[in-house]
């Protein structure tokens, strides 16, 4: 059977990616394969994940570049290994309007908390969850979606509700929103897209 060729665009420690690497061996993503790890930043641990489990990894610095040769970059990469899809998986760049739009419906993001809640500008990482534990919600989340050139994201393919528990800190919270969520949608919304674009080819 033919598979969507995935990237997977990283910045950090690569969390997300493990998890997606994981759902793929054990058969969750079957309309799909990870051939491509993209960093934005050198070393990386997630090129280390990538590593570990045999998918080509590569940095293309965002430091250092300006955005037209941080994209370029990544082109290079994408068209080398005539990728179908991106997952965004941890990935603290941004990226342009122009890059968005060549891969309309095809670009899936995920974000630590349920959109419309603590989410555009400002609102990445930890800041999520010091936002979320400020404002004293007693329920928080993850929401996987597709990029588009509208700000903060397109249309929500899954979110997922996670408890917020007495004594919680934000790494805490952080770590149980990743586990409960963000590790379950991400291979999900991964194999809807992969999917939906194996359908149409």
């Amino acid at each position: 059977m033919s598979k969507a060729r995935i990237a997977v665009f990283v910045s950090g420690g690569g969390t997300n990616l493990e998890a997606l690497l994981n759902a793929q061996e054990t058969g969750q993503i079957p309309h799909g394969e990870i051939v491509l790890v993209l960093s934005s930043a050198a070393g990386a641990y997630a090129l280390e994940r990538a590593e570990n489990h045999h998918v080509p990894g590569f940095a293309v610095p965002r430091k250092g570049n300006s955005q037209a040769e941080f994209e370029a970059g990544l082109n290079e990469k994408l068209t080398e290994y005539q990728v179908d899809m991106i997952v965004l998986a941890g990935f603290l760049s941004i990226l342009s309007e122009d890059f968005v739009k060549r891969w309309p419906g095809r670009i899936v993001n995920v974000h630590p908390s349920l959109i419309p809640a603590f989410c555009g500008k400002g609102y990445y990482g930890l800041k999520v969850h010091e936002a979320a534990l400020a404002r004293g919600v007693k329920v928080t989340g993850a929401t996987v979606h597709l990029v588009n050139e509208i700000p903060d994201g397109g249309r929500i393919l899954l979110q997922k509700a996670v408890k917020v528990q007495p004594g919680d800190t934000p790494k805490v919270l952080q770590r149980r929103v990743m586990e409960q969520a963000e590790w379950i949608l991400l291979p999900q919304a991964a194999e809807m897209v992969a999917a939906q674009l194996m359908k149409a080819k």
